[in-house]
């Protein structure tokens, strides 16, 4: 069986995550082939999906938000945290805070995406929803 994953990407920045086990997610990420991070985060399945879902419900927000920030689980071990900047009402440019050993400021990577157009992030969460509840069916 396929393991749920989610990749966002823009122009030659692109960041995925990948569940590779039981709580178990790889976080891949590269800008432009000069900035590159592979890591495995301890995750739960549970965790991934209610930060898509989070994720979903700013996307839906008839009053679009100019700026919003969502971390991949609000834990110490924090993996991930995308801050989003709204570009000409239409999608948003992601700034990726990729953290290898947790919220950990001395050891961080920051990536930042090009505007991606909302339709396509709703999707890309919206398929990593579905997928995670399909598994616990």
């Amino acid at each position: 069986m396929e393991q749920p994953s989610m990749l966002l990407a823009q122009g030659s920045s692109w960041l995925e995550l990948t569940r590779v086990g039981e709580g178990s997610w790889r976080v891949t990420a590269d800008w432009a082939s000069a900035l590159t991070a592979d890591y495995t985060a301890h995750l739960t399945d549970d965790e991934v999906a209610a930060f898509a879902r989070r994720m979903l419900a700013w996307l839906r927000d008839p009053d679009l938000e100019p700026r919003f920030t969502e971390r991949v689980t609000s834990g110490r071990t924090n993996p991930l945290t995308l801050r989003t900047t709204l570009v000409d009402g239409a999608g948003y440019a992601l700034f990726a805070y990729l953290t290898p050993n947790g919220d950990d400021t001395a050891c961080h990577l920051q990536l930042e995406i090009n505007p991606i157009p909302i339709a396509e992030l709703e999707t890309s969460f919206e398929e990593l929803c579905s997928v995670l509840n399909g598994m616990r069916q």
